[in-house]
């Protein structure tokens, strides 16, 4: 099952980072802003507190206000919408609710199909799971196959990006290290990307993170088998190492539906010594304002701060912003 969608195209994207610390954020804060947060939780930001559920996952009719199923909008008639390629039943999807012999155990381990939510209980109203996050303007399933919640997984493998002498470079403006992550684009929106994918009924998390970095990363190296043998035999033993549980739960992501959405499970992988990635080709420094898919920028950014990054340059010279 192809979850993101992407060109065979990879690098390195790039975020600046300097050693140190910083003061600890406020309690309340978190990288993620509210577009990984239930409804009723409001963030504040720069031109104060607002409450911005799911941007991404909203289409038309857009609910506007009338996110949050706790609202009362009788007048709510969303666009029922389920691909064609969901409808033929391929073996990861589910069947239609109602159909003959389908009875969906919600909020459980329904065999080997995970239906449980990592951000806790869903409702289900006339048999359909409810999107926990509000209404999105869609009803279905859209493209992702089972009901309630999709899981995924999206690994972040990041290194020091270095110069022809092997020293650590340092962004022109901040004086901090760079940090780089592999990153692939997408054919369908054309956004920059986490090598991520959906977790099969009965993997572990921990496998679909090796196989997805391989079936969306590795595929597209244009190296001998032998070259790439080796190489996985080395990034076999870097997701063997200690990791960063970056985040676990609901994200943003326009798959997302009224009655079917995405969670995920982001965890960085780090290369301190550069000896496995070196063998990736390196083409993209980003930063802030680099366009990446669904809530991958805040995952980022969340990693940087765990390495003492850098994550803009407008900000005060010795915190995080």
């Amino acid at each position: 099952q192809d979850f993101s969608d992407c060109a065979p195209s990879v690098a390195l994207a790039s975020v600046t980072v300097r050693p140190g610390s910083c003061p600890s954020t406020s309690p309340g804060w978190s990288p993620f802003s509210s577009r990984v947060f239930p409804p009723n939780v409001i963030m504040s930001v720069s031109n104060g507190a607002v409450k911005t559920p799911h941007k991404k996952a909203r289409t038309s009719p857009y609910p506007g206000s009338k996110v949050d199923w706790q609202v009362e909008w009788p007048e709510y008639q969303p666009v029922a919408y389920t691909s064609d390629s969901i409808l033929t039943r391929p073996k990861w999807a589910d069947p239609l609710v109602g159909e003959r012999n389908f009875s969906p155990k919600f909020n459980e381990k329904d065999g080997q199909v995970e239906r449980r939510s990592q951000n806790g209980w869903y409702k289900v109203k006339n048999g359909r799971p409810r999107n926990p996050v509000g209404q999105t303007g869609l009803v279905g399933r859209g493209l992702l196959g089972p009901w309630g919640p999709n899981h995924a997984a999206d690994p972040i493998l990041t290194r020091w990006k270095k110069d022809g002498k092997g020293n650590k470079v340092t962004h022109p403006v901040s004086g901090r290290n760079i940090l780089q992550f592999v990153a692939i684009k997408r054919k369908d929106c054309g956004d920059w990307a986490i090598p991520g994918g959906m977790v099969d009924p009965g993997e572990k998390i921990s496998t679909t993170l090796k196989r997805e970095f391989g079936e969306e990363a590795m595929n597209s190296l244009q190296k001998p088998r032998a070259e790439i043998q080796a190489l996985e035999k080395q990034l076999h033993k870097l997701f063997s190492q200690e990791h960063f549980a970056v985040y676990k739960g609901y994200v943003d992501d326009p798959w997302n539906m009224d009655n079917a959405w995405i969670e995920t499970e982001a965890v960085n992988y780090h290369d301190e010594t550069g000896e496995v990635m070196d063998h990736l080709p390196l083409e993209v420094d980003i930063n802030d304002k680099l366009k990446l898919y669904a809530s991958h920028s805040q995952f980022n950014r969340r990693v940087s701060e765990k390495r003492g990054a850098h994550w803009r340059e407008d900000v005060y010279p010795d915190c995080y912003g």
